[in-house]
């Protein structure tokens, strides 16, 4: 099941290799001419006459060794595998959560041999503006639609094509770079006549053209090798696989969602069209073979360049279908099954690493796009006593930390002493510029502006992680939250996503507000973790000087210093 050959970035040009093989000349040209844009000197080069100002300089850097993931001292980047869970909640990992009802032995192992960090944060609590954050280093509330979540066939990409992305930047440093899994940042499809489809639900699938290729997704942004869906896996109304730009087993019929399970823990499941090829309780199992097939065509075929793996688990995003040799796995039902499965899911990946002999030379990173889902959460905390959620309150949509406090585990051995723990303040958008700093890339300031590196963090050197964050609800700036060390401002009232009065699930956790007339909420988070007394009133200077703090932040477009640019 090995992934598709890579795809040229220009879809008339061939592969480097027409055997699959790395050509270094074919990749440095495809960098410069066929990228959107390429930084030289630090200097924003795009277009193809202009870029060709810059061959040269290139080809000197490819001579000392930038081509095969060196510097030019001979230094070697590490292989980067970043895997990102969904909708799993900070309590749902038992090395968080001594509580938990569910035993995650890999993710134990992850932290023993690394690094856990105790207080890393999605930036949204939920899943397309996250997932936007991490490939750009941008909140997406700055965006146009950087607040939707996209169903169905969605679209369109939520990157602009000027953008710089993560996979962008590890590939002009000589990575080859694959995405495995969930992209759901939007992508274009279109109807037979060529008209873009941007619309989700079922009769904008029926409408799809699969003979046509399809736009704005990760070939477009970097990535050269895809095999995943659209969105949502087993929820959204496309249920097919995206092997690079096609789908090569298009949907042919009406999901029949009377053989699957049925629990708690199955709702969220629309009857969208599905492809003969596609088993919605095997969709995990899958990805996890395509991506150690990747690993292993790589480490064959090109065992001195580094590869970067994005790999993203439909797992445990509702509805809870764990593999079928994973159900009763644990005592804690259906969606502990899935938590169950995500942890193997982690150590099959571990294993393979370790199996092609490249587990110390690969930096492995595991994180979630946001806090647990309201429905697992409620009959997760009643009929198995584990809460996904703890110790924080609210859940996914919530911009109390519940929702997007989220688990982040890093190894890199040698670089990361193992078995540390580190409560510096990081966000997602924070990935990006660590892993440049890592390649020696020097961001332009026109990207990533979200983003700080935390590379001093990870080695030890430094207990000091970001100055502030912005948590980002669901509904885009109406919903935006700011962190400054202890002290939390919610700069709306209620919980910027979730409803709980009257809700079905939620009332019975409704917080009774003390003074609900108040325009916004302030947290001391070192004293009231669970977000109890709102202090909006008693501390007014402290809730101007984060809602100015908020207000220069939109205003400038960045959340982190300007970047000092070297001279070329």
């Amino acid at each position: 099941m090995i992934v598709g050959n890579k795809i040229a970035r220009n879809k008339s040009e061939k592969v480097d290799g027409q055997d699959g093989s790395w050509n270094p000349e074919r990749r440095l040209l495809d960098s410069v001419i066929f990228s959107k844009r390429f930084v030289c000197g630090n200097v924003l080069v795009g277009g193809k006459i202009r870029a060709s100002l810059c061959l040269f300089f290139l080809l000197g850097l490819w001579l000392v060794g930038v081509c095969v993931g060196a510097d030019g001292l001979g230094k070697k980047y590490p292989n980067v595998v970043l895997i990102l869970a969904d909708d799993l909640g900070y309590g749902d990992v038992k090395c968080y959560n001594a509580e938990s009802k569910v035993e995650t032995p890999h993710l134990d192992r992850l932290a023993r041999e690394g690094l856990r960090m105790t207080d890393a944060h999605s930036p949204c609590t939920v899943c397309t503006p996250t997932r936007y954050s991490l490939m750009t280093g941008q909140f997406a509330f700055r965006v146009p639609r950087g607040g939707t979540v996209f169903t169905g066939a969605g679209g369109p990409s939520l990157i602009s094509p000027d953008r710089l992305t993560l996979p962008e930047m590890l590939l002009q440093r000589g990575y080859t770079t694959a995405c495995i899994g969930k992209w759901h940042i939007g992508m274009t499809f279109f109807d037979s006549e060529g008209k873009a489809i941007h619309q989700g639900g079922l009769d904008a699938v029926k409408r799809i053209d699969y003979q046509r290729a399809i736009q704005g997704g990760p070939l477009d942004h970097g990535f050269e090798t895809f095999f995943g869906t659209a969105c949502c896996p087993t929820t959204d109304w496309l249920y097919a696989y995206i092997e690079g730009d096609r789908i090569n087993h298009p949907p042919t019929q009406i999901l029949d969602r009377g053989p699957l399970p049925n629990h708690p823990y199955a709702n969220d499941n629309r009857p969208g069209m599905v492809a003969d090829d596609f088993d919605l309780e095997e969709v995990d199992v899958r990805f996890l073979q395509e991506s150690q097939d990747f690993i292993r065509k790589h480490v064959t075929e090109n065992p001195d360049q580094p590869f970067f793996l994005y790999h993203c688990t439909q797992a445990v995003h509702l509805p809870s279908f764990p593999g079928r040799k994973f159900k009763g796995k644990t005592d804690a039902g259906p969606h502990g099954d899935f938590i169950f499965e995500l942890d193997w899911v982690v150590g099959e990946l571990m294993q393979t690493l370790e199996d092609e002999g490249i587990a110390d030379e690969t930096l492995l990173i595991f994180t979630s796009d946001n806090g647990p889902e309201v429905s697992s959460v409620y009959h997760m905390r009643e009929d198995h006593q584990h809460d996904g959620a703890r110790p924080w309150r609210g859940v996914k949509r919530d911009n109390w930390e519940g929702g997007h406090r989220v688990p982040f585990l890093v190894r890199w051995p040698g670089e990361i002493p193992a078995g540390t723990e580190s409560s510096a303040l990081t966000c997602l958008t924070d990935v990006l510029a660590t892993l440049a700093e890592i390649v020696d890339f020097d961001l332009p300031d026109s990207s990533a502006e979200d983003g700080q590196s935390m590379l001093p963090v990870w080695r030890g050197e430094k207990v000091q992680g970001r100055s502030y964050v912005i948590h980002q609800g669901f509904g885009g700036t109406r919903y935006l939250a700011i962190r400054q060390g202890d002290w939390k401002l919610l700069a709306h009232q209620g919980s910027g996503g979730n409803r709980y009065a009257g809700h079905r699930l939620l009332e019975k956790y409704r917080l009774p507000d003390q003074d609900p007339n108040l325009p916004a909420q302030l947290y001391d988070l070192r004293s009231d973790s669970g977000e109890t007394k709102n202090l909006y009133r008693e501390k007014t200077a402290k809730a101007k000087e984060l809602e100015q703090l908020l207000r220069r932040s939109m205003e400038e477009g960045r959340s982190v210093p300007q970047r000092e640019v070297p001279r070329p």
